[in-house]
C-alpha cells in the first residue's frame, strides 16, 4: 500500500513583510509530500521539473522516504516558477511571475510500481490532469483527496465538477467554497458542494482553523496563535499531505480518523509558515511534531457541566 501525491514540484522567489528570497524549492507536491511522511513512509510522488533543478533537491525528497521514480525530469527545459508577494495582512498576495515551462504540456505518467497505491492526494494542476491520474491507475485507491483552487472555477468549470465526482474528499478555502457553491452561508456551502460527489469536505479558513463536513457532521479546528508568520505559501498543501498522511496511517477512512488528520494537518502547516519555503518541514525532529499536535489538543480542550 502506498500513498500517491500529484503535484508540481518547482520554485518560488517569495516577499513577505519579513523579507524576500531568491528562487527557492517549492510547488504543491513538494510540500504535501514532505508533511505526509512524518506520517507515512511508503509516499510516491508523480511530478515534472526541467534540468535546471537541483540534484540534492531530489536527494533531500528520497532522504524523507519519498519515492521519486514518478519525478520526470525534462533535459533542456526550465522547472515551474512563480513570484509572489504578500501583504500586510499576510492573507492576500500579488503574483508578480508566472513561468509554466515544463508544466505547460505535463503528462502524469504513473509508474508500474506505483499502482499499489491505496492513497492518492491530487494537488492542485488542471482538473484534467487530475482526472487523467485516477483513470491511470488500475484500482481505484481507497481514499482520494482533491486540492483545487478558484483560477479552475474561472476557467475550467465543467472539468472541475467532473473531477469533484470522482474523489473522496474536496479541500478548499472559504472563498473557493463560497464561489463553487454560490452560497455565503459555509455551511450551506459545504450541503450544496457535497452533493456534487465528494462525501467529505475540508474548508480551510486561514488564520482561522479549518472545518470539516461529512456523514451529516461538522467539525471545527482551530489555528495555532503563532509569534511570527514569514511565509503563508504551501501551508495549504502542507496541511492536506499531512491529513493524508495520518489517514494513510490510521488505515480506516471514517469521520472520527478524518477529525485527527485534520489537526495533524494543521500542526504540519503552523511548522510551514515559520520559514521561507520548506526550510521548517524539510528538519523537524518527531518529538517537535508530537509536541506541536498536543499544542492543538491543549488549545481547545476543556471540561463542562452541561
Amino acid at each position: 500500500m502506498s500513498l500517491l501525491v500529484i503535484g508540481t514540484v518547482a520554485f518560488d522567489a517569495i516577499e513577505t513583510p519579513f523579507g524576500k528570497t531568491d528562487k527557492i524549492v517549492g510547488g504543491a507536491a513538494t510540500y504535501a509530500s514532505l508533511s505526509a511522511s512524518y506520517f507515512y513512509d511508503k509516499v510516491k510522488i508523480v511530478a515534472v521539473v526541467g534540468d535546471d533543478f537541483p540534484q540534492s533537491e531530489i536527494e533531500d525528497l528520497n532522504q524523507h522516504h519519498i519515492d521519486t521514480e514518478g519525478l520526470q525530469v525534462k533535459p533542456g527545459e526550465k522547472s515551474f516558477f512563480w513570484s509572489g508577494k504578500y501583504h500586510n495582512d499576510m492573507n492576500s498576495r500579488d503574483t508578480l511571475i508566472t513561468e509554466l515551462n515544463v508544466l505547460a504540456d505535463f503528462d502524469p505518467i504513473i509508474p508500474e510500481s506505483y499502482q499499489d497505491c491505496q492513497y492518492l492526494m491530487l494537488g492542485n494542476l488542471t482538473p484534467q490532469v487530475q482526472q487523467t491520474v485516477i483513470n491511470r491507475l488500475q484500482n481505484r485507491p481507497k481514499l482520494i483527496v482533491m486540492d483545487t483552487m478558484n483560477f479552475w472555477m474561472d476557467i475550467a468549470m465543467d472539468d472541475l465538477l467532473q473531477t469533484i465526482k470522482m474523489v473522496d474528499v474536496l479541500t478548499i478555502n472559504d472563498a473557493e467554497a463560497r464561489q463553487l457553491s454560490g452560497e455565503y452561508s459555509l455551511v450551506k456551502a459545504a450541503n450544496k458542494i457535497l452533493t456534487m460527489g465528494p462525501k467529505y469536505l475540508i474548508i480551510k479558513k486561514g488564520e482561522h482553523g479549518a472545518l470539516l463536513f461529512g456523514e451529516g457532521k461538522i467539525f471545527s479546528v482551530p489555528a495555532l496563535p503563532l509569534e511570527e508568520v514569514f511565509d503563508p505559501t504551501g501551508a495549504g498543501d502542507t496541511f492536506a499531505g499531512g491529513f493524508i498522511g495520518y489517514m494513510a496511517k490510521a488505515g480506516e477512512v471514517n469521520f472520527n480518523n478524518m477529525k485527527n488528520a485534520i489537526v495533524y494537518g494543521s500542526a504540519l502547516a503552523s511548522f510551514c509558515v515559520e520559514k521561507f519555503g520548506t526550510e521548517k518541514i524539510k528538519n523537524l525532529a518527531k518529538e517537535e511534531v508530537a509536541a506541536r499536535i498536543q499544542e492543538f489538543v491543549n488549545l481547545s480542550k476543556f471540561e463542562i457541566e452541561a
